[in-house]
């Protein structure tokens, strides 16, 4: 057991946490004595319909923030069982997510802009924002959550508030905060077309006067949650033949809030979360291409063959993923995360995190408030699969090739301070500082040429005189990244009421961001480090890989940027909103960390040259012009807003399936276009609310840009930019009597078209589609007992997230493509129960 999983066996004893109060309580060390706490307004307590948001970090109401905001309550993620990052895709037009991959493990994107699910080194241009804390690492989309008061969707750069790789947008968690009298909840589901078992629940309430605690756990098991193909070979580790892949979720929380006095309050939350799966690679299925043949595996020159099982159908919701071939896990190298547990063959993937957030406000006089928000995470996850996605030698053995048993373990720390002053006259301020320490290990075992299908790791005679000892490995490499980050930013923005009605605001962050890498590579099976001499028939080290042992030493790479941004707004009438902002975006640019012990890694090692792994920052630049609005008494809202901004050097990492290459790119430009609405009516008919949203989106490449494929897709459409989306959704509760309600509830989801890829102008275009969610409830009005019966994606439609070459196919032959998908439908049974 390592040192950082034992960590995780002890989390409120453990030196992290010590950590994480210490470093807020040094910031707390700043502060003196305070005055009383500020209290919002009046009219916006006692309006039950406000919804709050916290987009400028401080708390706003959605209708007068000049933020494009989608603001998504913890009533709506019940009623639909948004359990996961990807199920908030159906309420939010214009975001794309993505959960699987080897690399980063997900991906969000937003009106066309995001990053890519292959890379563990990329952040993600839409910032993941927990509780106040950014997360950089997009393992965090394979985590699942509850418990969730409401989540933030902003759209646009938003690098001057949130300044950590904000560059395209924000997805922002809020979970649920201690009540003020104590509370049970209790929620029990049967989820039927995935067989999946939830159950969960919450106490909350006050310790004492001036303490609350709110401790909440879940624990999901999906027993189907990826059907494989009939005549797979996939296998249990009894032996028996697996008919699917399952997923387990096992989420908790515990909340501290306390409020010793008027003027200071903190807020403590420890997460720990584990996830286990059967496999990374998920809902991948194989498009078979323009000769709509599943092509087979084709390895060593021609030397082996091995027959897909694919059926050239991936519309229904069966995926084919083999297991291992025996000659290629039997021996997993030492060190390696497969080690002891892969040699079967059976995939399985394993995440285990650790997240903590220290959060106090203390107001140092009547207009004077300090906050300050300390963060902790510590991931480690595990994903092994075999990423030739098909293969089936005769007589049914599994002949799953490039196989690998990624690890990703994460440290993070970071510290925010802010002052902001609440001053009766026209000027106000806020001046903070941001700091990041962040380590990323990257290691993995590989098959890129599947080379022990000629033999294990053997030992051989070299030219030179003696002999290079095997291993009897079967894995080609195993290579191990390392990633330190550290940043530093300040930023500051003033806000001026130039009358009651108009309001001027702006400021600026400088970020400052430094990261070291270095790869060593300890093993290098000899048949691809070496290759015989024509004449003697002895070994010499070949050109084409390094050789085991392979140290890089420091890779650098720093960048600093001023992110400035400019806002206006003008309140025409108490319901009527008018907005313009100037906006700017900075994502930081890195060392990439999937380079290959083959051309990639070895060129850079024969010439001590590694610029070739570096990829540029990421900026952004535009605005938008918007108007809330509301009419009939507030029944009838209308957000409208249209924006326009430019991506310079957009991080693109795509894969080349002929070399097996992982190729990294900084796109030249991209232009992101169009209008967002949203709309809700409270209607006259009881209980009857009706909602939903439409995006218009233009994102496209407008400079030349070169890709894998060797085309310039300069003028072509972004990917996972459909050009209309839009969702509608009503919400009914009926009245039945005192003590019983009955409800209904549905969500109509629709996407135009996109490109599923940036490699090609050809790239596979997902159609549009629609699906549908639904629920019928009978309860208690209060909320006492409910019972549900709920449904997503009823259409059952499967849609294609993300696209790419299908690898180890014949030259000029094969032309299969690998499509990673949604779920499909899910029925669900609840019951719900509060005391």
């Amino acid at each position: 057991m390592t040192t950082q999983s034992q960590r995780h066996k002890n989390i409120f004893a453990s030196k992290s946490v010590r950590g994480l109060l210490m470093g807020s309580a040094a910031s707390l060390a700043l502060a003196g004595a305070a005055a009383p706490a500020h209290a919002q307004d009046a009219a916006e307590d006692d309006d039950s319909n406000v919804i709050t948001v916290i987009a400028r970090k401080q708390t706003e109401t959605l209708q007068e923030v000049p933020v494009t905001v989608t603001a998504i309550g913890g009533d709506t993620l019940e009623k639909f069982q948004v359990n996961e990052i990807a199920d908030v895709v159906s309420r939010v037009p214009a975001l794309n997510v993505q959960v699987g991959g080897s690399g980063s493990g997900g991906q969000i994107s937003l009106r066309g802009v995001g990053s890519s699910n292959i890379s563990a080194s990329f952040d993600s241009a839409v910032a993941f924002d927990f509780d106040g804390v950014q997360v950089s690492t997009m393992r965090i989309v394979q985590a699942g959550f509850f418990d969730v008061e409401q989540i933030d969707v902003l759209k646009g750069p938003q690098s001057l508030f949130f300044g950590k790789s904000a560059s395209a947008g924000v997805f922002a968690v809020r979970s649920a905060n201690p009540t003020p009298d104590w509370e049970v909840g209790v929620k029990v589901s049967q989820e039927f077309e995935e067989n999946g078992t939830t159950v969960g629940g919450y106490i909350s309430g006050p310790i004492s006067d001036t303490l609350g605690v709110r401790v909440a756990a879940q624990f999901n098991n999906i027993e189907d949650y990826v059907d494989l193909a009939p005549g797979t070979p996939a296998f249990n580790p009894n032996g028996s033949r697996r008919t699917s892949r399952g997923l387990e979720n096992f989420i908790s929380r515990v909340t501290l809030q306390w409020d010793p006095s008027d003027n200071f309050n903190a807020n403590l939350k420890l997460n720990y979360i584990k996830n286990e799966n059967d496999g990374a690679i998920a809902h991948s299925d194989i498009n078979c291409g323009p000769n709509g043949v599943a092509d087979s595996i084709f390895l060593l020159g021609g030397g082996v063959v091995i027959p897909s099982n694919a059926d050239c159908n991936d519309n229904d919701g069966l995926y084919h993923h083999a297991d291992g071939a025996t000659a290629l896990v039997s021996q997993v190298p030492d060190g390696s995360a497969g080690k002891g547990r892969f040699e079967n063959g059976i995939p399985f993937g394993e995440t285990e995190i650790f997240f903590g957030r220290l959060k106090w406000d203390l107001d140092l006089s009547d207009s004077l408030t300090l906050s300050s928000v300390s963060g902790y995470l510590s991931l480690d996850a595990v994903d092994t699969d075999c990423y030739g996605y098909v293969g089936v030698f005769p007589g049914g053995a599994p002949g799953g090739v490039g196989c690998s048993d990624p690890r990703n373990r994460s440290e993070q720390y970071t510290q925010e301070l802010r002052i902001a002053s609440d001053y009766d006259g026209m000027f106000n301020f806020m001046l903070g500082a941001f700091y990041e320490s962040r380590e990323i290990d990257f290691d993995t075992s590989q098959q890129g040429v599947n080379i022990s299908l000629a033999g294990a790791d053997p030992t051989l005679p070299l030219l030179s005189g003696g002999v290079v000892q095997g291993t009897g490995n079967t894995y080609d490499w195993f290579k191990k990244h390392n990633t330190k980050t550290e940043a530093l930013s300040f930023f500051g923005s003033v806000t001026l009421d130039l009358t009651d009605q108009l309001e001027l605001s702006g400021g600026v962050r400088w970020t400052d961001e430094q990261k070291v890498n270095t790869i060593s590579v300890p093993y290098v099976h000899n048949l691809l480090a070496f290759v015989p001499d024509p004449v003697s028939g002895l070994f010499v080290p070949s050109p084409a890989f390094i050789q085991g042992g392979f140290f890089s030493g420091p890779i650098k790479f720093g960048d600093s940027n001023f992110s400035p941004e400019v806002s206006i707004k003008y309140q025409a009438t108490d319901d009527i909103n008018i907005y313009a902002a100037f906006k700017t975006g900075f994502k930081s640019g890195g060392i990439d960390n999937s380079a290959l012990p083959s051309s990639s890694l070895s060129a850079a090692a024969a010439s001590g040259d590694f610029g070739a792994l570096i990829y540029e920052s990421e900026t952004g630049l535009g605005g938008e012009v918007g108007v809330k609005a509301q009419f009939a008494d507030r029944t009838i809202t209308l957000n409208t807003s249209v924006f326009y901004y430019v991506f310079d050097d957009l991080q693109v990492q795509n894969f080349d399936a002929t070399t097996i290459q992982f190729q990294t790119f900084n796109a030249s430009q991209l232009t992101s276009q169009g209008v967002d609405v949203e709309w809700a009516w409270r209607t006259p008919v009881d209980g009857l609310n009706l909602s939903g949203s439409i995006a218009y989106t233009d994102a496209e490449f407008t400079a030349p840009f070169v890709t894998t494929s060797g085309e310039d897709i300069n003028g072509r459409a972004a990917a996972r930019a459909p050009k209309f989306a839009a969702n509608a959704a009503f919400d009914w509760s009926i009245p039945m009597s005192d003590a019983f309600e009955f409800g209904l509830n549905g969500n109509l989801q629709y996407s135009g078209s996109y490109f599923t890829n940036e490699d090609s102008l050809t790239d596979l275009k997902q159609d549009s589609y629609v699906s549908i969610d639904g629920s019928i409830s009978v309860g208690d009005p209060d909320g006492a007992w409910k019972l549900s019966l709920v449904g997503v994606n009823l259409t059952d439609e499967i849609w294609v997230n993300t696209s790419g070459g299908r690898p180890f196919l014949e030259p000029g032959v094969g032309d299969d493509l690998v499509v990673t998908q949604n779920r499909g439908r899910q029925v669900f049974v609840e019951a719900s129960f509060k005391f």
